[in-house]
């Protein structure tokens, strides 16, 4: 009974941790699928066989999505960064023009509706702990809530969804590879990738709390501007080049 609770308890914090990084999930998810899919319908457009198919999109795979990892953890890293240089100039005002800090204090709380003596109290509550003082001043003055994210792990996120999803439009390229498949190759990417916009349009309205249907609508039509393009082009340059 004890080991069971605890397994609960474990796959608990593993669905939390998940749930914090969602967000990097489904943009990574979205990113990876479109741009994968649009190589795909490049090349598709440009008569280029399965084996080049899986090489032009298991490269960008790689590529884009270690790109887009890096850009991720440093703009993670950055957000931390700027947190950590305005918290040290607060403790430094704190420390050295404390009146007029306080003052700030005592203007926001007033502006919130405090006065009298609940005003004074409520300043000199604060004020008479210099962290909280700094919280206080970092939260309500300059509105920076300090990144709780690993930077590291939303990396991490980014580059799994990226190509966990990406590599949906490439799945019947490769099966083709391995096993001839006598059907209409792009179709059957453009299904499955299809699916996997819906599926990702969803998430995304769950994280940004808004209209499923729209949010779903927006996905695929981002992906089907894409993959019209790259089509387009692909099919363009063959006949130009070819």
């Amino acid at each position: 009974m004890q080991h069971s609770e605890q397994s609960l308890h474990g796959q608990s914090g593993l669905l939390t941790r998940f749930q914090d990084y969602l967000g990097e999930f489904v943009y990574g998810g979205i990113d990876g699928s479109v741009t994968t899919f649009a190589v795909v319908a490049g090349a598709s457009g440009a008569g280029l066989d399965s084996s080049v198919v899986i090489i032009l999109g298991f490269a960008n795979l790689i590529a884009d999505g270690f790109s887009m990892s890096v850009g991720s953890y440093l703009s993670n890293k950055s957000e931390k960064e700027t947190y950590e240089k305005h918290k040290q100039i607060e403790y430094w005002e704190v420390d050295h023009i404390p009146h007029k800090e306080r003052e700030e204090v005592e203007e926001i709380y007033r502006e919130k509706g405090f006065k009298g003596d609940l005003l004074k109290q409520i300043v000199d509550h604060i004020t008479a702990d210099k962290d909280r003082w700094v919280d206080i001043m970092m939260k309500e003055e300059l509105e920076l809530i300090k990144p709780s994210k690993s930077a590291i792990a939303m990396a991490v996120m980014t580059f799994v969804s990226f190509n966990i999803v990406g590599f949906i439009p490439l799945a019947v390229y490769l099966l083709d590879y391995i096993n001839p498949v006598e059907s209409d190759l792009f179709l059957i990417s453009s299904v499955l990738t299809g699916v996997a916009f819906i599926a990702i349009g969803w998430l995304k309205s769950y994280v940004n709390e808004t209209n499923r249907l729209r949010s779903i609508f927006e996905t695929l039509l981002l992906g089907a501007s894409a993959a019209v393009l790259a089509y387009v082009a692909g099919n363009y340059l063959e006949t130009l080049f070819g």
